[in-house]
Protein backbone atom coordinates (compact mmCIF):
# COMPACT_ATOMS: atom_id res chain seq x y z
CA UNK A 1 0.00 0.00 0.00
CA UNK A 2 3.03 2.31 0.04
CA UNK A 3 3.00 3.40 3.69
CA UNK A 4 6.70 2.91 4.36
CA UNK A 5 8.21 5.90 6.13
CA UNK A 6 4.84 7.48 6.91
CA UNK A 7 3.55 8.33 10.37
CA UNK A 8 -0.13 7.56 10.95
CA UNK A 9 -2.23 8.54 13.97
CA UNK A 10 -5.11 6.20 14.81
CA UNK A 11 -7.60 7.08 17.53
CA UNK A 12 -9.51 4.23 19.12
CA UNK A 13 -6.50 2.08 18.31
CA UNK A 14 -6.63 -0.01 21.49
CA UNK A 15 -9.42 -2.28 20.24
CA UNK A 16 -11.81 -3.14 17.42
CA UNK A 17 -11.56 -1.38 14.07
CA UNK A 18 -8.93 1.06 15.32
CA UNK A 19 -6.62 -1.70 16.52
CA UNK A 20 -7.04 -3.65 13.29
CA UNK A 21 -6.23 -0.48 11.34
CA UNK A 22 -3.16 0.26 13.45
CA UNK A 23 -1.88 -3.29 13.08
CA UNK A 24 -2.46 -3.32 9.32
CA UNK A 25 -0.85 0.09 8.74
CA UNK A 26 2.17 -0.93 10.80
CA UNK A 27 2.49 -4.17 8.82
CA UNK A 28 2.63 -2.04 5.66
CA UNK A 29 5.62 -0.12 7.02
CA UNK A 30 3.98 2.87 8.69
CA UNK A 31 4.98 4.25 12.06
CA UNK A 32 1.68 4.18 13.94
CA UNK A 33 0.72 6.34 16.92
CA UNK A 34 -2.34 5.12 18.80
CA UNK A 35 -4.51 7.43 20.89
CA UNK A 36 -7.08 5.84 23.21
CA UNK A 37 -8.63 6.19 26.65
CA UNK A 38 -7.97 2.47 27.20
CA UNK A 39 -4.38 2.51 28.42
CA UNK A 40 -4.20 -1.25 29.03
CA UNK A 41 -5.41 -1.96 25.50
CA UNK A 42 -3.03 0.63 24.10
CA UNK A 43 -0.03 -0.94 25.83
CA UNK A 44 -1.12 -4.37 24.60
CA UNK A 45 -1.25 -3.05 21.02
CA UNK A 46 2.29 -1.71 21.40
CA UNK A 47 3.52 -5.07 22.71
CA UNK A 48 1.76 -6.84 19.85
CA UNK A 49 3.46 -4.55 17.35
CA UNK A 50 6.84 -5.09 18.97
CA UNK A 51 6.49 -8.88 18.72
CA UNK A 52 5.71 -8.46 15.00
CA UNK A 53 8.61 -6.02 14.54
CA UNK A 54 6.16 -3.26 13.68
CA UNK A 55 6.34 0.34 14.86
CA UNK A 56 3.39 1.14 17.13
CA UNK A 57 3.42 3.75 19.89
CA UNK A 58 0.69 4.70 22.33
CA UNK A 59 -0.31 7.92 24.10
CA UNK A 60 -3.42 8.28 26.28
CA UNK A 61 -6.26 10.25 24.73
CA UNK A 62 -9.63 11.25 26.16
CA UNK A 63 -11.61 12.90 23.36
CA UNK A 64 -14.09 14.40 25.83
CA UNK A 65 -11.37 16.67 27.29
CA UNK A 66 -9.61 19.45 25.40
CA UNK A 67 -6.56 19.27 27.69
CA UNK A 68 -6.08 15.59 26.86
CA UNK A 69 -6.39 16.32 23.13
CA UNK A 70 -3.82 19.10 23.40
CA UNK A 71 -1.39 16.83 25.28
CA UNK A 72 -1.84 14.08 22.70
CA UNK A 73 -1.28 16.48 19.78
CA UNK A 74 1.95 17.68 21.38
CA UNK A 75 3.16 14.12 21.97
CA UNK A 76 2.30 12.93 18.46
CA UNK A 77 3.82 16.03 16.87
CA UNK A 78 7.05 15.47 18.82
CA UNK A 79 7.29 12.05 17.14
CA UNK A 80 6.82 13.41 13.63
CA UNK A 81 5.65 16.68 12.14
CA UNK A 82 3.73 16.78 10.00
CA UNK A 83 1.74 13.65 10.66
CA UNK A 84 1.21 11.94 7.29
CA UNK A 85 -2.15 10.39 8.07
CA UNK A 86 -4.92 10.69 10.66
CA UNK A 87 -7.60 8.08 11.27
CA UNK A 88 -10.40 9.36 13.49
CA UNK A 89 -11.52 5.92 14.57
CA UNK A 90 -12.60 6.34 18.20
CA UNK A 91 -16.29 5.85 18.85
CA UNK A 92 -18.77 5.12 21.59
CA UNK A 93 -22.50 4.43 21.84
CA UNK A 94 -25.21 2.94 24.04
CA UNK A 95 -28.24 1.33 22.38
CA UNK A 96 -31.36 2.88 23.90
CA UNK A 97 -34.62 4.47 22.73
CA UNK A 98 -34.19 8.21 22.24
CA UNK A 99 -36.87 9.13 24.82
CA UNK A 100 -34.92 7.17 27.44
CA UNK A 101 -31.56 8.85 26.74
CA UNK A 102 -30.26 10.99 29.61
CA UNK A 103 -28.78 14.29 28.35
CA UNK A 104 -25.35 13.40 29.73
CA UNK A 105 -25.36 10.40 27.39
CA UNK A 106 -26.00 12.71 24.39
CA UNK A 107 -23.07 14.87 25.43
CA UNK A 108 -20.69 11.91 25.72
CA UNK A 109 -21.78 10.44 22.38
CA UNK A 110 -21.35 13.75 20.55
CA UNK A 111 -18.05 14.54 22.29
CA UNK A 112 -16.42 11.24 21.37
CA UNK A 113 -17.90 10.66 17.92
CA UNK A 114 -17.89 14.20 16.54
CA UNK A 115 -16.49 17.10 18.57
CA UNK A 116 -13.41 15.18 19.72
CA UNK A 117 -12.58 14.22 16.15
CA UNK A 118 -13.00 17.82 15.03
CA UNK A 119 -10.76 19.12 17.81
CA UNK A 120 -8.04 16.55 17.17
CA UNK A 121 -8.11 17.19 13.43
CA UNK A 122 -7.77 20.92 14.06
CA UNK A 123 -4.77 20.28 16.28
CA UNK A 124 -2.90 18.10 13.78
CA UNK A 125 -3.90 19.87 10.58
CA UNK A 126 -1.72 23.05 10.44
CA UNK A 127 1.58 21.18 9.82
CA UNK A 128 -0.14 19.13 7.10
CA UNK A 129 -1.27 22.35 5.45
CA UNK A 130 2.25 23.78 5.67
CA UNK A 131 3.64 20.61 4.07
CA UNK A 132 0.81 20.49 1.51
CA UNK A 133 0.43 16.80 2.15
CA UNK A 134 -1.66 14.42 4.24
CA UNK A 135 -4.49 11.93 4.41
CA UNK A 136 -7.42 12.13 6.83
CA UNK A 137 -9.82 9.22 7.17
CA UNK A 138 -12.87 9.57 9.37
CA UNK A 139 -14.62 6.39 10.49
CA UNK A 140 -18.33 7.13 10.60
CA UNK A 141 -21.12 4.53 10.60
CA UNK A 142 -23.95 3.58 8.31
CA UNK A 143 -26.16 4.72 11.19
CA UNK A 144 -25.07 8.21 10.13
CA UNK A 145 -26.08 7.55 6.52
CA UNK A 146 -29.46 5.85 6.90
CA UNK A 147 -30.37 6.10 10.62
CA UNK A 148 -30.60 3.34 13.22
CA UNK A 149 -33.25 2.54 15.81
CA UNK A 150 -31.93 3.01 19.33
CA UNK A 151 -28.97 5.05 18.09
CA UNK A 152 -30.55 8.39 17.26
CA UNK A 153 -27.96 10.71 18.82
CA UNK A 154 -25.11 8.43 17.70
CA UNK A 155 -26.50 8.56 14.15
CA UNK A 156 -26.66 12.36 14.40
CA UNK A 157 -23.02 12.52 15.52
CA UNK A 158 -21.83 10.12 12.82
CA UNK A 159 -23.88 11.99 10.21
CA UNK A 160 -22.14 15.13 11.38
CA UNK A 161 -18.79 13.42 10.88
CA UNK A 162 -19.77 12.65 7.29
CA UNK A 163 -20.68 16.31 6.69
CA UNK A 164 -17.42 17.37 8.36
CA UNK A 165 -15.54 15.05 5.98
CA UNK A 166 -17.11 16.52 2.87
CA UNK A 167 -16.71 20.16 3.88
CA UNK A 168 -13.15 19.74 5.11
CA UNK A 169 -12.28 17.93 1.88
CA UNK A 170 -13.37 20.98 -0.09
CA UNK A 171 -11.23 23.30 2.03
CA UNK A 172 -8.16 21.06 2.09
CA UNK A 173 -8.03 20.16 -1.61
CA UNK A 174 -6.00 23.30 -2.35
CA UNK A 175 -3.32 21.95 0.00
CA UNK A 176 -3.31 18.46 -1.61
CA UNK A 177 -4.77 16.93 1.56
CA UNK A 178 -7.28 14.13 1.03
CA UNK A 179 -10.21 13.78 3.43
CA UNK A 180 -12.41 10.70 3.13
CA UNK A 181 -14.76 8.62 5.22
CA UNK A 182 -15.29 4.90 5.83
CA UNK A 183 -18.79 4.03 6.99
CA UNK A 184 -18.98 0.55 8.55
CA UNK A 185 -22.08 -1.50 9.06
CA UNK A 186 -22.38 -3.98 11.98
CA UNK A 187 -18.86 -5.11 12.88
CA UNK A 188 -17.52 -7.62 15.40
CA UNK A 189 -16.16 -5.12 17.92
CA UNK A 190 -16.36 -5.00 21.74
CA UNK A 191 -19.24 -2.50 21.40
CA UNK A 192 -21.20 -4.85 19.11
CA UNK A 193 -20.60 -7.86 21.37
CA UNK A 194 -22.34 -6.07 24.23
CA UNK A 195 -25.63 -5.93 22.31
CA UNK A 196 -28.50 -8.38 23.01
CA UNK A 197 -28.18 -11.69 21.19
CA UNK A 198 -31.53 -11.24 19.43
CA UNK A 199 -30.34 -7.92 17.98
CA UNK A 200 -27.10 -9.44 16.71
CA UNK A 201 -29.01 -12.32 15.11
CA UNK A 202 -31.49 -9.97 13.44
CA UNK A 203 -28.70 -7.84 11.98
CA UNK A 204 -26.88 -10.89 10.70
CA UNK A 205 -30.03 -12.07 8.91
CA UNK A 206 -30.53 -8.62 7.35
CA UNK A 207 -27.05 -8.48 5.82
CA UNK A 208 -26.96 -9.97 2.28
CA UNK A 209 -23.69 -11.78 3.07
CA UNK A 210 -25.37 -13.20 6.22
CA UNK A 211 -22.46 -12.36 8.50
CA UNK A 212 -21.08 -9.53 10.57
CA UNK A 213 -17.95 -7.73 9.34
CA UNK A 214 -14.59 -8.41 10.92
CA UNK A 215 -12.56 -5.33 11.98
CA UNK A 216 -9.80 -6.14 9.50
CA UNK A 217 -12.31 -5.81 6.64
CA UNK A 218 -13.00 -2.22 7.66
CA UNK A 219 -9.27 -1.63 8.14
CA UNK A 220 -8.56 -2.60 4.53
CA UNK A 221 -10.91 0.16 3.35
CA UNK A 222 -9.23 2.67 5.67
CA UNK A 223 -5.81 1.69 4.35
CA UNK A 224 -6.94 2.30 0.79
CA UNK A 225 -7.75 5.91 1.69
CA UNK A 226 -4.39 6.29 3.50
CA UNK A 227 -2.42 4.94 0.56
CA UNK A 228 -1.25 6.58 -2.71
CA UNK A 229 -3.94 4.56 -4.49
CA UNK A 230 -6.49 7.16 -3.36
CA UNK A 231 -4.49 10.28 -4.28
CA UNK A 232 -7.22 11.56 -6.62
CA UNK A 233 -10.12 10.73 -4.29
CA UNK A 234 -11.46 13.15 -1.69
CA UNK A 235 -14.73 13.94 0.06
CA UNK A 236 -16.05 10.41 -0.42
CA UNK A 237 -17.96 8.08 1.91
CA UNK A 238 -17.36 4.35 1.45
CA UNK A 239 -19.92 2.04 3.03
CA UNK A 240 -18.48 -1.30 4.19
CA UNK A 241 -21.60 -3.15 5.31
CA UNK A 242 -21.89 -6.40 3.39
CA UNK A 243 -24.67 -4.83 1.35
CA UNK A 244 -26.88 -3.98 4.34
CA UNK A 245 -27.28 -0.34 3.34
CA UNK A 246 -27.46 -0.12 -0.42
CA UNK A 247 -28.31 3.57 -0.48
CA UNK A 248 -26.81 6.68 -2.08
Amino acid sequence: MGLGGRTIVVTGGASGIGRATARLAASEGARVIIGDIDEEGGRAAVAEGRSARASIEFFPLDLTKQASIDTFVAAASACAEPIDGLVNGAGWDAIQPFLENPPEMWERVIAINLIGAIRLTRGLLPPMVAARSGKIVNISSDAGRVGSTGETVYAAAKGGLIAFTKSLAREMARYAINVNCVSPGPTDTPLFRRQPERMKEALTRAIPFRRIAQPIEIAHAVLFFLSPRSDYITGQVLSVSGGLTMAD
